[in-house]
């Protein structure tokens, strides 16, 4: 290991200077900065809270921008999330129990053991522990399918959550081709039974949406959630209504992402009429539907449909409930990147590095593992001002 890797910054601008047998005035000559600049930064007198200055000291340093930032902020190392992806692609891709093959090797759990092992890796997901998750997927997978190869009837909704669950973490690693497996598995498993059917089409209509089929997403969500529909909500159980109400909000999300203003308001405005019965702070069907999660969807919503001061204000406005703080952490941290989007869109910058931090701080996986956040720090760590916290997490993961 290398010693420079434990000193602070500035010490390590000093060591790596001398590495290149620089003197403080030839050095500082190249930055274009003054001796006694050079001297304050050594020393630790002055901060460097600027990527574009940690990248003109490590291109004269002929260096990486994250070895100036130590061991603590190296690239972030993604052999072990490919692995898993690998494992769980592996899982997706086996058959032995429909050829017939003999599976020895998996273990025949007890119904209600699968049931709670599923549960715990729904948990794990909603508190953004995708690693965990990742590990858990291959055998959880194995042992649903078994399961349902011996008990159909009540080995089914085990298997489709099993599926969902998969699915849910594919999208968050950016895997949206075998999300589309795992979603379309869901929903072959969960034929013939209208409410497990509704659950699998939440994860469906997200990879619908996210690999550009917005339409798809649009009618099938809906199809799904008046087929569950009840005749009179003032009679409904709230977790059938929960399921209904999260379907509108993929519908919903569906047309703005389509480009369809009107469509996506009179949706949202539906869902929030059920949100209202259910309320806040319940999780059926694993769905966290209730008034604050419509309101977040009015963001992401107004984010797809160019509103960027539209999401901006109902973020605001949101996050200051009880029920903000009731949500998965998943589901906040991922909330806190569309915010981030939205301040990026709407020229505030500096709220979006804050809300950055936030959504590093409520759940670091949602911000380091996922792909799709990379481009969004990436504009962050872009401002002259963005935090020194927001910097160091852009060297960690390799997008300065």
């Amino acid at each position: 290991m290398d010693s420079s890797n434990l000193l602070p910054v500035g010490r390590r601008v000093a060591y790596w200077r001398g590495r290149r047998k620089l003197s403080q005035q030839v050095f500082a000559d190249r930055l274009g900065k003054s001796k006694s600049w050079v001297d304050k930064v050594e020393r630790g007198v002055r901060s460097l809270d600027k990527m574009s200055i940690l990248q003109d000291i490590a291109a004269v340093l002929r260096i990486d921008t994250a070895v100036l930032l130590g061991r603590d902020t190296r690239p972030a190392d993604v052999t072990g999330r490919v692995e898993g992806v690998e494992r769980v692609r592996e899982a997706l891709s086996t058959y032995d129990i429909a050829v017939g093959r003999s599976a020895a090797r998996c273990q025949v759990l007890p119904a209600d053991r699968l049931a709670r092992e599923v549960t715990h890796a729904w948990i794990t997901f909603q508190h953004a522990r995708y690693p965990q998750v990742t590990a858990m997927i291959p055998e959880l997978l194995a042992g649903a399918q078994r399961a349902h190869a011996d008990e159909p009837g009540s080995g089914r909704s085990v298997l489709v959550e099993a599926y969902r669950v998969t699915a849910s973490l594919l999208v968050k690693l950016g895997e949206a081709e075998l999300a589309w497996l795992a979603a379309d598995r869901a929903m072959a498993t969960a034929t013939g039974e209208p409410v497990l059917v509704a659950t699998a089409t939440v994860q469906l209509c997200q990879v619908l949406r996210v690999t550009g089929r917005a339409r798809a997403a649009l009618s099938t969500a809906l199809a799904a959630a008046y087929r569950i529909a009840p005749a009179d909500p003032d009679d409904a159980e709230v977790p059938e209504l929960s399921l209904c109400g999260t379907l509108l909000v993929q519908a919903a999300l569906a047309a703005a992402r389509h480009g369809d203003d009107h469509t996506t308001a009179d949706l949202i405005d539906e869902a929030a009429a059920m949100a209202a019965r259910v309320g806040d702070g319940h999780d059926h069907h694993h769905t966290a539907f209730g008034p604050t999660t419509v309101d977040l969807a009015r963001v992401a919503a107004a984010l797809d449909l160019g509103n960027a001061g539209d999401a901006v204000a109902w973020h605001e406005k949101t996050t200051n409930r009880d029920g903000w703080r009731w949500l998965p952490a998943e589901h906040r941290a991922a909330h806190l990147l569309d915010a981030a989007c939205a301040y990026l869109q709407a020229g505030d910058p500096t709220s979006a590095g804050r809300v950055m931090v936030e959504a590093d701080r409520t759940a670091p996986a949602e911000v380091r593992q996922r792909p799709a956040a990379r481009s969004v720090l990436a504009q962050v760590a872009r401002d002259p001002h963005a935090p020194a916290t927001i910097i160091q997490l852009a060297a960690a993961l390799g997008v300065t």
